[in-house]
């Protein structure tokens, strides 16, 4: 059996905003609102549906790319002046990681949320 992850909620304290960055960053068109969420297509099956919540807790998301993608979102990141860093406890200490032979970064959304791009 094949499960593939159609949609998620991902809470925000102002989700146009959220889903605004988080298009940004990741090389991704925000389109607009769509009923009560600000949706961004992660890939052919994937939605990450932002929705506004008064509180939550901060979530994290990792996301694996090839060299060249990576290249890009962290240049993006670097870019924008956002704290990076090589470490979920340590997203501000200015390095990657090299883990499984490849590079990986942490990084803060405005929001909260702890996103994380590596490439293995």
């Amino acid at each position: 059996m094949a499960i593939v992850l159609n949609h998620t909620i991902v809470p925000a304290r102002d989700k146009v905003a959220s889903a605004e960055f988080f298009a940004r960053i990741f090389g991704l068109e925000y389109k607009g609102p769509h009923s009560h969420f600000a949706p961004v297509q992660i890939n052919d099956d994937l939605t990450f549906d932002f929705d506004e919540r008064g509180e939550f807790k901060s979530h994290h998301y990792a996301f694996k790319f090839i060299e060249a993608e990576f290249d890009a979102i962290f240049g993006r990141v670097k870019a924008e002046g956002i704290s990076y860093g090589s470490g979920p406890r340590s997203r501000s200490d200015g390095e990657i990681n090299h883990r499984h032979g490849g590079r990986g970064v942490y990084f803060d959304d405005p929001k909260v949320h702890v996103l994380e791009i590596l490439t293995a």
